[in-house]
């Protein structure tokens, strides 16, 4: 009777903490200005745009320079596969017990970031039709240069879509799975985890400071239009 109460215990999934509260006030934050950078362009309110989109690159740079010194599960040490790697999990996705991101899992957030950094790097340039408002490096390319950013930030916008769908999806079909990745990232954490499994190890308040003046210094910089180019 013990014997099957200790097993089923052993079994049974513990909550572990997943994700800190910078990676989830980042990714939720990103979340929200995305649309509301949509909305603002879609109802012509360019500048608002743009004090959107210097928003989201902030966080972007923060998420970067926190991938090298934040928490465990935010280092992207710890969760950037190789094709070993995501064959394996291929093989036995159930085997997969570390927290964080899954290889799978990890493909989506590389690509996702990796597009809204050229959809915001893109953006820098541009002006609005009549030359009025402009982004902060607007007066470092020409007219033509800026014509055709315009272009590949629109294209980008497309390919954000895109890849939102299928991380949407991929979160649904976890969820199906059994898998509650939503609330882990509103509460940063999970239970779907066997007992025994090692949650995420947090990084000083000091890497945190680091991080933020670092992402706040090179915001400033190119929202001011890169002064001393």
């Amino acid at each position: 009777m013990i014997d099957d109460a200790q097993a089923a215990a052993a079994e049974a999934g513990v909550t572990v903490p997943v994700w800190d509260l910078p990676v989830r006030l980042v990714h939720w934050s990103i979340a929200l200005l995305v649309a509301f950078s949509w909305w603002s362009a879609e109802n012509e309110k360019i500048e608002w745009h743009i004090r959107s989109g210097l928003t989201i690159l902030f966080l972007l740079l923060f998420r970067l320079v926190w991938g090298v010194l934040g928490s465990s599960t935010a280092r992207f040490s710890a969760f950037v596969a190789g094709p070993s790697r995501i064959a394996g999990y291929l093989r036995d996705p159930a085997g997969w017990t570390r927290v964080g991101h899954t290889p799978l899992g990890a493909l989506s957030v590389v690509a996702l970031l990796f597009v809204l950094v050229f959809q915001v790097a893109f953006g820098l340039p541009l002006s609005d039709e009549d030359g009025i408002v402009s982004g902060p490096l607007n007066r470092l390319v020409s007219f033509a240069f800026a014509e055709w950013a315009h272009e590949v930030h629109e294209l980008l916008f497309n390919i954000l879509l895109a890849l939102i769908v299928l991380h949407v999806a991929a979160i649904l079909y976890y969820r199906w799975k059994g898998r509650r990745l939503v609330r882990a990232m509103v509460t940063g954490s999970s239970n779907d985890y066997p007992a025994g499994t090692q949650g995420l190890v947090k990084a000083g308040i000091g890497r945190l400071v680091i991080s933020l003046a670092i992402a706040a210094g090179l915001t400033w910089w190119i929202a001011n239009g890169v002064p001393g180019l």
